[in-house]
């Protein structure tokens, strides 16, 4: 535990640092975290990192991440769209190359992940770049944060009943309204501060929407995670496990904002 503490206050500043900092150091921070958490989903699968499969799903999350960066060149050259098509070709490509030692429900599950990460560490680059970016992304992380930490405490000091226990034992629909609520309150100080708005409800709103799908992320990875049956992503981060372990419900909270229009 004593490590875990450290090593998040130390992440967690530095982390802050560069969402503060911005432009290139924040966006080259992004885009190393898309592809290392890229990484941990394809030893996940049992895939060969340097199999053609693996490689294409690289590429993905690196044009993803990198066509929403507005600090370095030709950053928006190739349309979402048109990068979807190309990637879906070459991976059926890949199933007829290789003979079907590659099947395609191998290569979906490969197209799938690199889609969810790279999408997910993009908005949140982009959410930098919008006007007030910067509020915004601070808005996204501490409520997150609150979520995720209110979640914990309260559902470990006042759970009883299970939120869903075939996917995470130890969640609790105590904990979980517990998470709601602190994150309320964190969004609602945190704007009496950064003046994002003048509607308090909008905050409360934001801030409900930011708790809930956060936690569905949250399960959305521990799904993953029970499926391979592995108990972290990754070990990067000492204590903490691997980078999907410690942004899974950023990566699903940023594109639904976006999605939803909230930001």
């Amino acid at each position: 535990m004593k490590q875990r503490i450290i090593t998040g206050l130390i992440g967690g500043a530095g982390f802050l640092y560069l969402v503060w900092t911005g432009n290139l150091p924040y966006s080259l921070l992004i885009l190393t975290m898309a592809l290392v958490g890229y990484y941990e989903f394809v030893k996940m699968n049992q895939t060969k990192l340097l199999s053609l499969e693996a490689l294409i799903g690289f590429l993905f999350v690196f044009n993803l991440v990198y066509s929403a960066n507005q600090s370095l060149p030709y950053a928006s050259q190739i349309e979402l769209s048109a990068l979807l098509l190309i990637v879906v070709f070459l991976y059926l490509f890949v199933i007829v190359v290789k003979k079907n030692q590659v099947d395609f429900d191998q290569v979906a599950s490969l197209f799938l992940g690199a889609l969810y990460i790279g999408l997910g560490f993009s908005y949140m680059l982009e959410t930098r770049f919008m006007e007030q970016g910067l509020e915004l992304t601070l808005l996204v992380l501490f409520a997150t944060w609150a979520s995720d930490s209110g979640a914990y405490f309260t559902g470990r000091f006042f759970g009883k009943h299970k939120l869903w226990p075939e996917i995470s034992p130890k969640k609790t629909i105590e904990g979980s309204i517990g998470g709601i609520t602190l994150a309320i309150i964190v969004s609602y100080i945190f704007n009496i501060y950064a003046e994002i708005t003048e509607h308090g409800l909008l905050i409360i709103w934001a801030a409900i929407i930011i708790a809930v799908v956060g936690q569905i992320g949250d399960l959305v990875e521990s799904a993953l995670k029970r499926k391979k049956n592995v108990k972290d992503s990754g070990m990067i981060i000492p204590g903490h496990g691997g980078v999907l372990d410690r942004f899974d419900s950023l990566i699903y909270v940023f594109p639904i904002l976006h999605l939803l229009q909230i930001i």
